[in-house]
């Protein structure tokens, strides 16, 4: 009897030695298992521990034990304007220093470096890499030393007969972001640098035989060309970004006053300098959807643009 006329209840004979589907299945799965697992602990344990916390009053000092006080951290989150602040500041400097900053610097270095010779390619992936290698309170205490009253930058301004300024209190999140910029770069400009490579040269030399100059070929050429290399590293620097604290805290631990406090020093003040834990927690959980937030739209360009 055929396959197509046996009886519709009765399932299909397999072949002899031939495993069952969901055995194949399963048995092909083993070899990504410890992957899974290693995300369930390291990953998936630590949200679900953080999203309990932050929905109880748990301390570190006083009180022996926690208590379930539902959407009491979050309401409070926002209505202290401590939080507002924080949030603003998060935002302007991520798109000050990974969105405009980053972004932008990285694409101008990979287009400049195409046209650059050798020794001058050298010098400056040397010069740029070496910032971005460097651990985030080593580049933060470089960056001190530079802002600072009578840091590099103040001599630099005085050697011209420039105004100085004390960058670090008067225009703290301007310096934090500054910062910021020179130390993550690296990481655009590679990634910019490998997009370009793929770049068709026919479409390059067919523009140059059009008469387009060099701003119109990398508007209406280059760009659309490496469209998605360019979602893909304003993603991948937004998140890096928004988890930025050893740079600042290194630099201005958040002040003067609370001026370049963003969500990661304002969690941090909260849960281990005010030991609220579960306050805290509940501020790292905004963050986190923060985070997922801004990958949600990154990922939905993404899928645009495939379509």
């Amino acid at each position: 009897m055929s396959a197509a006329t046996q009886a519709p209840g009765r399932r299909p004979r397999t072949s002899a030695g031939q495993a069952p589907a969901f055995l194949q299945n399963l048995l092909r799965g083993i070899p990504v298992l410890p992957s899974v697992v290693l995300l369930l602990i390291f990953m998936a344990g630590p949200i679900a521990y953080c999203i309990y916390y932050a929905f109880t009053d748990l301390q570190l000092t006083g009180a022996s034990s926690s208590h379930f006080v539902g959407l009491d951290n979050f309401t409070r989150a926002f209505a202290d304007p401590n939080f507002t602040n924080s949030v603003v500041l998060t935002v302007a400097f991520t798109v000050g220093s990974a969105v405009i900053g980053q972004n932008t610097l990285g694409l101008a270095l990979a287009v400049l470096m195409e046209k650059a010779s050798k020794p001058v390619k050298a010098v400056t992936n040397a010069v740029v890499i070496a910032a971005w290698v460097l651990p985030e309170v080593v580049a933060g205490y470089l960056m001190y030393a530079f802002f600072y009253d009578q840091g590099t930058l103040n001599n630099i301004l005085s050697a011209l007969h420039l105004p100085e300024q004390t960058w670090l209190v008067t225009l703290p999140i301007m310096a934090v972001c500054l910062a910021n910029v020179w130390r993550g770069t690296a990481f655009s400009m590679m990634v910019y640098t490998a997009a370009l490579n793929d770049v068709p040269r026919e479409l390059i030399e067919a523009a140059e035989m059009d008469g387009a100059g060099p701003w119109q070929r990398l508007r209406l050429v280059t760009l659309p060309v490496i469209r998605r290399s360019i979602t893909t590293n304003l993603m991948l620097i937004t998140l890096q970004t928004l988890s930025v604290f050893g740079l600042i805290y290194t630099m201005t631990r958040g002040g003067p006053g609370n001026k370049s406090e963003t969500l990661p020093i304002f969690m941090y003040r909260q849960a281990f300098q005010n030991s609220l834990i579960g306050y805290g927690t509940a501020i790292a959980l905004v963050l986190l959807v923060v985070g997922a937030l801004f990958s949600a739209v990154y990922v939905r360009i993404l899928k645009l643009e495939d379509s």
